[in-house]
């Protein structure tokens, strides 16, 4: 990107866009079509699952009035019990962060809060979860704007700490999570198998997520769309003839898993 480049984005934008080129980090910010203030938006926006969505959630440490700041997969929840035992040692707890705080404690207004490039001290922390993509996206500075990176990357460039925060969605050993997982499978098929069906009614190559965004270790393979994760990152830079040729691979997959389940 190049000087003028910068000079056209919002000026919270160009403050990542600076720190990012200073960091030697290939990837500047894009400006989206349309706001992206939910990571179900920025995930829509750039046809990619939205776990790989970097969304950040800020709280206030009642303690000393600090902003806590945990960038978490778009699929996920944050544990606030989880993060509290991180950073608050005195015992005390963790508050909601209104949008004056958020703005005033980072520089950014919600929406388009960046892991990076704070107006002031911020304590970051990284969640676990957004390791299963390849690459992932954030807000940069601006509701409009995002940029790419891999998790690694996110975890140099804030110099944060990675940790468990997202809350526990099964009891280990419990069977009705797994029946669970199967209905939910059986359901992610017969979605992506709808769009397929309809593939040649859309001007350009849909997306297949479909905001399930689970990694199976078994098959590989995303339990949503049924994509490998190098797919899932590949997509937002793919022609529609690469497209395409995902979704063949992806008909032959649920095929191979629908005859499994029989």
């Amino acid at each position: 990107m190049c000087g003028s480049e910068l000079i056209a984005l919002p000026e919270s934008v160009q403050r990542v866009a600076n720190l990012l080129q200073e960091r030697g980090h290939a990837n500047m910010p894009i400006m989206l079509g349309a706001a992206a203030r939910t990571a179900q938006q920025a995930a829509d926006g750039l046809g990619v699952a939205l776990g790989q969505i970097a969304k950040s959630i800020i709280f206030r440490r009642k303690s000393d009035d600090a902003a806590v700041l945990v960038v978490t997969s778009g699929d996920q929840r944050v544990d606030e019990k989880k993060v509290e035992a991180l950073v608050c040692a005195d015992g005390k707890r963790l508050g909601r962060a209104d949008a004056d705080f958020v703005k005033t404690k980072t520089g950014f207004s919600i929406g388009g809060v960046s892991p990076l490039a704070h107006a002031g001290p911020v304590l970051t922390l990284i969640d676990r979860s957004l390791f299963r993509f390849e690459t992932v996206w954030a807000a940069a500075g601006h509701p409009n704007a995002v940029f790419e990176m891999s998790p690694q990357e996110l975890e140099l460039l804030t110099g944060a700490p990675v940790a468990d925060m997202a809350v526990t969605s099964s009891v280990p050993g419990d069977p009705a999570p797994m029946a669970s997982r199967l209905s939910a499978q059986s359901h992610a098929m017969a979605l992506v198998s709808q769009r397929l069906a309809s593939i040649n009614d859309f001007e350009s190559v849909p997306s297949p997520c479909i905001s399930v965004c689970f990694m199976s270790a078994k098959t590989g393979l995303c339990e949503g769309c049924f994509r490998t994760g190098n797919e899932i990152g590949g997509w937002s830079g793919a022609d529609e003839v690469a497209k395409r040729e995902v979704w063949g691979l992806i008909e032959q997959r649920i095929q191979q898993l629908s005859k499994l389940a029989l």
